[in-house]
C-alpha cells in the first residue's frame, strides 16, 4: 500500500468530529483505535473497489458513492471533499460523474448495476440489473462523463 493512501486515509479518520472530540477530552488512546478501526476499514474498501468487476464510483448532486457489490460507501459531498472515494478512483476504479446529467427521469429509470458482476438474461421490469459496462453505455448516452472507463477500447 501507497504511503500516500495511508496518510489520506489516517488524516481523514483523525479529522472525523468523534474522534476530534475524544482527543480533545483526553480520551487519546480511545481515539487512536477507533482511528485506526477506521483506517483498516477503509483499506478494506479500497481493496474490495480494487478486486470487484462492478465496483464503481458515482457523483452526482446528490452526494458521492462507492458502489461496492452489497455495500454502498457513500457522502452527501462531491467526490472533492470524500477521500475514500477520491483515493478509489486514483486507483483505477471507474467513476461516473453524473452532474452534467439533465434528464433526471431517465436516470432514475436505467436499471441498477450487478451487485455481483452478473448479468440478468431479461433486464426489465423492477430490480432489473445489467453489467457495469452496459450501464456506462446507458448513463453515457445521457451527457455523464467517466474516467477510468473499463470498456474495450474500440479503434476505428
Amino acid at each position: 500500500m501507497q504511503t500516500g493512501v495511508l496518510r489520506v486515509l489516517r488524516a481523514t479518520a483523525a479529522s472525523w468530529w468523534r474522534h476530534r472530540e475524544l482527543r480533545r477530552t483526553g480520551q487519546t488512546a480511545l481515539a487512536q483505535r477507533l482511528e485506526r478501526q477506521t483506517v483498516l476499514r477503509d483499506l478494506g474498501y479500497l481493496k474490495q473497489a480494487a478486486s470487484l468487476p462492478n465496483a464503481h464510483v458515482i457523483c452526482g448532486d446528490g452526494g458521492t458513492f462507492l458502489h461496492l457489490g452489497w455495500t454502498t460507501v457513500s457522502t452527501l459531498a462531491p467526490i472533492e471533499r470524500f477521500p475514500l472515494a477520491a483515493l478509489a478512483v486514483a486507483r483505477g476504479t471507474p467513476f461516473i460523474d453524473i452532474r452534467s446529467v439533465t434528464d433526471v427521469t431517465a436516470f432514475a429509470n436505467l436499471p441498477c448495476v450487478a451487485r455481483d458482476g452478473s448479468v440478468d438474461p431479461d433486464p426489465c421490469g423492477p430490480g432489473r440489473s445489467v453489467s457495469l459496462t452496459t450501464y456506462i453505455d446507458m448513463v453515457e448516452g445521457l451527457g455523464a462523463r467517466i474516467i477510468n472507463d473499463p470498456r474495450p477500447r474500440q479503434s476505428i
